[in-house]
């Protein structure tokens, strides 16, 4: 059962998204908050495993909620968090992700939309839909940022497994790196699986968002 936590400062977004995925058999809706403040505070007391976070919210705003849910000592409760925005891929889209967000939606995407990206972020297995994954590394890719240093982490991969990284980064599935790389599915998965683990990382969107802030892919690189 997937516990959801649903954060947002309009209660008829709360209600509307409560009651569809509370009809979900594998969801259960934990409680909502209408800011970020108490959305904090409700996540550390109910533990849910995905948060819904609007970016823009009186007190605390989800970008600062969202630092605050995910910057804690390792061990502690830490649920994977889904941006909600009614604003295409702004700004505090992409601070959300650096923060450890595992992906985002716009507010009014289909329903079934929405509950594919609960599982999809829940699980840990991408951003959401390619075409949407696709659009957020072509945008996160042209705006370049200065690299420094290349983590001594990263010399804990494997070829292969940097490769899979790369991949990874520039929106490939399981199945389109298993294509191009020419190996099983179940091999990919377990290259994935590898990497987020070495790197200490905990999907797929933070394996972007780091590819691109230490270099493994560069901007404008297809």
């Amino acid at each position: 059962m997937i516990k959801i936590l649903i954060v947002d400062d309009q209660a008829m977004v709360r209600q509307g998204f409560a009651a569809l995925l509370a009809a979900q058999p594998d969801f259960t809706v934990v409680g909502d908050a209408d800011n970020g403040e108490q959305g904090v505070a409700l996540a550390r007391e109910r533990a849910p495993d995905v948060v819904l976070m609007d970016i823009r919210m009186p007190v605390l705003d989800g970008l600062e909620a969202t630092r605050r849910l995910l910057g804690v000592a390792p061990g502690l409760h830490r649920p994977r968090v889904l941006m909600l925005t009614t604003f295409d891929l702004d700004d505090y889209v992409f601070e959300a992700l650096r923060a450890g967000a595992s992906g985002f939606l716009l507010k009014d995407a289909p329903a079934a939309e929405l509950v594919n990206a609960v599982r999809v972020v829940a699980a840990g297995e991408g951003l959401l839909a390619p075409s949407v994954t696709r659009k957020l590394i072509e945008q996160f890719a042209a705006r370049p940022r200065q690299v420094t240093h290349r983590p001594a982490k990263l010399r804990d991969l494997t070829p292969r497994e940097v490769e899979v990284l790369r991949l990874i980064a520039r929106g490939q599935s399981n199945a389109e790196i298993a294509e191009s790389l020419v190996v099983a599915e179940q091999t990919v998965k377990t290259h994935v699986s590898r990497v987020l683990q070495k790197l200490d990382l905990r999907d797929r969107a933070q394996a972007v968002v780091f590819a691109y802030e230490t270099g493994v892919v560069n901007a404008g690189e297809s």
